[in-house]
């Protein structure tokens, strides 16, 4: 049954996160709905390599081939963000709130991974921290969100605190579950290790989940710099950021 409700929560939040990328890329509704097919592709993709079975540790690629599924959509998104101007002006006319607040999904993912530690199917090197740190990220999106849009470049500093923690959370996971997974980079010792986020339905937190959220924190990161030099009454809106 738990693996049933995580797996409807899972393909939820990455729906939302579907849906809030694809939106902001095209003028039209054409185009949205070519975006969010490639998108779709991509989650469609990671579903496939887990059903494969092709990073299990024992018969497959292990913790580099689950490296290059986290790692290399990372690359894609962030190298298109700085590359195609299209999608550069997308991501800056998108209120800078928004992009904080959809981290809200992240208290999914991080239930998941405390339940599974406690069902001792994963470390304590890996799942307390993924989990809680995970959990403290999406509570205080919603909240942070709000007085951005309410307060403008006066929470500068306190988002700019939060996007350190919530993208160092992410960089601690991944590095985490890489340490605490059988292979040549294992630190900690099992069972249980982090191998289980190999296969479905749990691979869809570090295939598609994850390497978003990184896309995001970026786009945050650049937005706030942009902020702190912009003239604009409310520069986290969006409104003149996509003239830029």
């Amino acid at each position: 049954m738990f693996e049933t409700l995580s797996a409807i929560e899972l393909t939820v939040s990455a729906s939302i996160v579907v849906a809030f990328l694809a939106h902001p890329l095209a003028p039209t509704w054409l185009g949205r709905l070519v975006a969010a097919a490639v998108l779709g592709a991509w989650f469609e993709l990671v579903l496939a390599i887990g059903a494969a079975g092709a990073l299990d540790p024992a018969r497959g690629l292990g913790a580099p081939g689950l490296g290059l599924t986290v790692g290399l959509p990372i690359a894609a998104l962030v190298c298109a963000f700085f590359a195609v101007a299209s999608i550069k002006n997308a991501m800056l006319a998108t209120p800078l709130p928004a992009l904080v607040a959809v981290n809200a999904i992240r208290i999914i993912p991080g239930a998941i991974f405390i339940v599974l530690y406690a069902a001792r199917r994963l470390p304590a090197s890996f799942g307390p921290s993924a989990g809680w740190g995970d959990i403290f990220a999406g509570v205080t999106a919603f909240p942070l969100g709000w007085s951005m849009a309410r307060l403008g470049s006066r929470v500068r500093a306190l988002a700019l605190l939060w996007n350190t923690i919530g993208i160092a959370d992410l960089i601690a996971a991944i590095a985490l579950g890489a340490l605490s997974a059988p292979g040549p980079l294992q630190m900690f010792a099992g069972p249980p290790t982090s191998a289980i986020m190999t296969t479905l339905t749990w691979l869809i937190i570090p295939g598609f989940i994850v390497p978003s959220l990184v896309f995001i924190h970026v786009v945050i990161y650049y937005r706030l710099a942009k902020s702190e030099a912009s003239t604009s009454a409310h520069p986290w809106l969006g409104a003149g950021a996509a003239r830029t």
